[in-house]
């Protein structure tokens, strides 16, 4: 249709298309599709290289590091935000602009996810330019077909205005949603140490967040929302997790180990409340 504003309407549903999407990068990235590394390799090329612009091996490098030590300083990439702080002492060393930011985090945090892809991009470009990649030069050719394609498509309907504008307004909420489904997994709950002595179980558990079982939030989250089981058994594909949660849920009570589930809303408020109570000392 000729209506621009009709067309502003696809750029939010690509937003959500996009996240799916993303949702399935992450899938393919902890082997929970493809049998072969061959075929994970290839999909995962195809999905987050050529759909979603971003490089494929940065992000399995960049969550593989956080899966191994979530919510751990120095070593989990996730926490590592120089805009947020997630303790007190990180709080109090920020300085300039970026201690600014952290004095108010608690009201940054949302509005700082609507440039996640943005630095996502950064992070790829860095990431290749570095040859951290397998095959860098494959990863920039795909990357550069996603944007040809991209643009190409935007400007055989619009003008070069309303392309910047929908190209804003599809990113922006891409990366917020995203950020609003990743924030509950982990923010806000246990931050360890970088030599912190506790175990793998403990570690998963106690840092991980579930949202409650719901089919609307088993599908808005991607299966993220359970959280503890996936951290737990990362290579299990989604749609078993909640049957899995049954028997984590009642392993914990067993042992004593605290399983921490809660609503969409409470999430927020222990993610708001935690990071206004960290930066407290700054105000």
């Amino acid at each position: 249709v000729n209506n621009f504003e009709l067309q502003l309407l696809n750029a939010v549903y690509m937003a959500f298309a996009c996240a799916q999407v993303g949702f399935l990068v992450h899938d393919i990235g902890h082997r929970q599709v493809f049998r072969t590394t061959r075929k994970t390799n290839i999909n995962g090329l195809v999905a987050g290289n050529v759909l979603l612009g971003e490089s494929w091996s940065w992000w399995v490098d960049k969550h593989n590091r956080h899966h191994g030590h979530p919510n751990q300083l120095d070593t989990d990439p996730d926490i590592a935000i120089p805009l947020l702080a997630f303790t007190e002492e990180e709080a109090r060393n920020r300085r300039g602009f970026p201690r600014f930011m952290v004095k108010y985090q608690a009201y940054f945090v949302l509005p700082l996810e609507l440039l996640a892809w943005f630095t996502f991009l950064i992070f790829s470009i860095r990431f290749l330019i570095e040859r951290k990649a397998k095959h860098p030069v494959v990863e920039v050719l795909l990357m550069a077909l996603h944007y040809v394609l991209y643009f190409g498509l935007l400007l055989s309907r619009l003008s070069i205005g309303q392309m910047i504008l929908f190209f804003i307004i599809h990113r922006a909420l891409l990366g917020l949603y995203l950020g609003s489904v990743a924030a509950p997994n982990h923010k806000g709950m246990l931050v360890l140490e970088k030599d912190s002595p506790i175990g793998f179980l403990r570690q998963q558990v106690l840092t991980s967040r579930n949202v409650k079982a719901h089919p609307l939030t088993d599908f808005w989250y991607g299966g993220l929302n359970y959280q503890i089981e996936h951290h737990l058994f990362p290579t299990m594909p989604r749609n078993r997790l909640k049957e899995a949660q049954h028997i984590v849920k009642a392993y914990c009570k067993q042992h004593s180990i605290p399983y921490h589930e809660t609503g969409v809303l409470q999430s927020y408020r222990e993610i708001l409340g935690y990071l206004n109570e960290v930066s407290a000392s700054l105000r």
